[in-house]
């Protein structure tokens, strides 16, 4: 017999298929599983995107900071003698257009050859500079044999002193009154001394030189040092500062880069820099001694570090034992606003940097960092930070004559 036949409503309902009930559960529990399954996406992409900006803000800023190390790990090199060391280069020329920092001696513009000149500006970014010379006699010098006259284009030497220190065409010399006036002037060879006579004509391409010559106050009348600073090609005149989020350098020994500063790393928002002084009294002079120089304070601004009656003095400059740096980067992703407050909390509060002791017993001089880059469109919340810092012993302003 066919079973069919005995129980066609049991039939039926088997050839009906799923009733509306089951089909509302099923689909409930379709979308609950596509809910869950997309937020789990999103999640492990807003966790990506967080390790990825982490991560580029950490390879950003470490080399950053590498890069300022470096420079100022040389730093000074060449410029240590008491005699040059923060002297006002008053005759700088450069036809390539590079221009020394400036800095503030007594409430007037200067341009010191020294180590580290830092432009302190508060909470913005500073700028950053380190010299150094090229010369494979360091600190080098002979005096002059014949007192230079005015407006010259050349400075006579004694015979020897040439054989003994290597001046080269184009090589670059600083020449400085002695006793010293607080002034330099910078000059370049323009061709081979000649029996002990060096010449620096204007022009290229010795774009060292002034046409008014060496303008030192005494040099007329007392007679000079002349320092070799090495070949101009590799003379290291670095000027580091931050726009817009990027890092820039400015340097005289990089082609393209003489006139105006060319990009170096984006996404760093800031970099800072502190002097760290030897504040000590000791007379009738500085002298260090066999334990060398030593931080007592650290200051982003100039200060009277040898307690004379100039602000910003040479003098002042000779007591850089070392320089803080601080660099600040951010995230290249930018995280998204929350849906409820509409207000990003990637970053809630300001970097603070250079708020640890270190000497120990030297105060620390913190400083809070505003970090919000002038023309984005995205608040400054919604970017992460991280701040790399360093502490540089400026080494050659202590091997010093």
């Amino acid at each position: 017999m066919n079973i069919l036949s005995m129980n066609p409503g049991s039939a039926l309902r088997r050839q009906r298929g799923f009733s509306v009930v089951e089909l509302m559960v099923a689909t409930v529990v379709g979308l609950l599983a596509v809910m869950f399954a997309t937020r789990l996406i999103v999640s492990a992409e807003q966790n990506k995107s967080v390790s990825l900006g982490g991560s580029d803000s950490m390879q950003n800023g470490m080399l950053a900071l590498f890069s300022l190390n470096g420079d100022a790990a040389q730093a000074g090199w060449g410029l240590n003698d008491t005699l040059i060391s923060g002297c006002n280069a008053s005759a700088f020329h450069d036809d390539n257009g590079f221009a020394l920092a400036t800095a503030t001696r007594n409430g007037v513009s200067v341009t010191p050859l020294a180590p580290v000149i830092i432009q302190s500006n508060g909470r913005s970014p500073d700028q950053i500079s380190f010299y150094a010379g090229s010369s494979a006699n360091a600190v080098g010098s002979v005096v002059s044999t014949l007192a230079y006259v005015p407006g010259s284009n050349t400075i006579t030497i004694a015979t020897g002193a040439n054989n003994a220190f290597g001046f080269l065409t184009n090589d670059v010399i600083a020449v400085v009154p002695e006793p010293s006036d607080g002034t330099c002037s910078v000059a370049q060879l323009s061709q081979m001394p000649l029996a002990g006579v060096l010449t620096f004509s204007a022009g290229l391409p010795t774009r060292f030189n002034n046409s008014a010559g060496l303008t030192g106050n005494n040099l007329g009348l007392n007679g000079a040092r002349i320092f070799h600073l090495g070949p101009g090609n590799r003379l290291s005149l670095h000027t580091w500062s931050v726009n817009n989020g990027i890092l820039l350098l400015r340097a005289s020994d990089l082609a393209g880069a003489e006139r105006q500063p060319v990009s170096v790393i984006d996404n760093v928002v800031s970099i800072k820099a502190q002097y760290g002084f030897d504040t000590r009294i000791m007379a009738p002079v500085y002298n260090p001694g066999p334990g060398g120089m030593v931080v007592t304070q650290w200051s982003g601004p100039m200060i009277n570090a040898d307690g004379d009656l100039d602000t910003g003095g040479a003098g002042d400059f000779q007591r850089i034992a070392a320089v803080r740096i601080a660099v600040v980067a951010r995230s290249k992703t930018v995280e998204k606003p929350d849906r409820n407050t509409g207000h990003c909390s990637a970053t809630t509060v300001l970097p603070t940097v250079f708020g640890s002791q270190s000497p120990a017993g030297v105060l620390a001089s913190p400083m809070e960092i505003d970090v919000a880059v002038p023309g984005d469109t995205v608040d400054w919340r919604c970017y992460h930070y991280r701040v790399f810092e360093t502490i540089v012993p400026i080494r050659n302003a202590s091997w010093r004559p």
